[in-house]
């Protein structure tokens, strides 16, 4: 309309905008016309380049964990039946199970029915794996053994899928697992980290019977409060017996 006037400078905004913005990766209140600013049309190309990458990336303890870090957690890799990148895009029903080679290794390398399973799966991002699970991971253990709980001993899976929680608990049995899986990267970021948890996950499980810590990365979900919220869930799991939609998450004392 002829008496609209494009945007000020980001300077002149108002200080509200300016928290606004701050406050949120989303790219709100740009600047106003027929198109994006170059900056803001470049950035977006930027951001969906680092999602694709994010995608496309192979997983390997090597690359994306320091040699420190492998030895100390005594991290081994596994893949899920997918077996490549593609084949792990194209059929999503492959990344949620083994064969029996890889069955019998994790039964030979993992103790049965801990309390709590640790898995760290590539996803959608193994970017995300890379960056939040080295912080997140110390902090977990610690958590969770504050509470009392045994571990298993944690291991990855490449070309992973939610439901490979499913084959997991055929496996070992835990009484809790929890996945730390990439997220589908968006454009706010590729480093969103995800936490799927099931209490005595089993063939036949959905969606509905799992719980989810989403987000957690630099602007979301921060790490300190990830180990919180997962080990505080595990403890509603535990006293309900039970996971999914029947369990939600407390609120209260979450970090303590």
């Amino acid at each position: 309309m002829g008496d609209e006037t494009p945007l000020s400078p980001s300077a002149a905004w108002p200080e509200m905008i300016r928290k606004i913005r701050a406050r949120t990766p989303a790219r709100i209140l740009v600047e106003r016309g027929a198109a994006y600013s170059t900056s803001t049309q470049l950035e977006l190309r930027t951001a969906h380049a680092s999602a694709i990458d994010a995608v496309w990336a192979e997983f390997s303890l090597e690359k994306d964990f320091s040699p420190e870090f492998v030895a100390q957690w005594k991290l081994f890799l596994v893949s899920s039946q997918a077996r490549s990148k593609s084949k792990f895009l194209l059929r999503p029903d492959l990344g949620r199970s083994f064969n029996e080679r890889t069955k019998l290794e994790i039964t030979q390398r993992c103790p049965k029915s801990p309390d709590v399973q640790i898995v760290i799966g590539d996803g959608l991002s193994s970017t995300a794996v890379a960056a939040q699970v080295p912080p997140l991971l110390p902090l977990l253990y610690k958590k969770l053994q504050a509470r009392g709980y045994s571990l298993g001993q944690t291991f990855a899976v490449q070309y992973c899928r939610v439901g490979i929680t499913n084959a997991i608990g055929d496996l070992l049995s835990p009484h809790i697992i929890v996945l730390l899986i990439g997220e589908r990267p968006g454009l706010a970021t590729a480093e969103s980290l995800s936490a799927y948890m099931a209490f005595r996950p089993k063939s036949g499980q959905t969606d509905a019977d799992r719980n989810l810590i989403s987000n957690i990365h630099l602007r979301g979900t921060s790490i300190p409060e990830a180990a919180s919220r997962i080990a505080h869930l595990a403890s509603q799991m535990f006293a309900l017996q039970r996971s999914g939609t029947a369990v939600k998450e407390e609120s209260a004392n979450l970090l303590k």
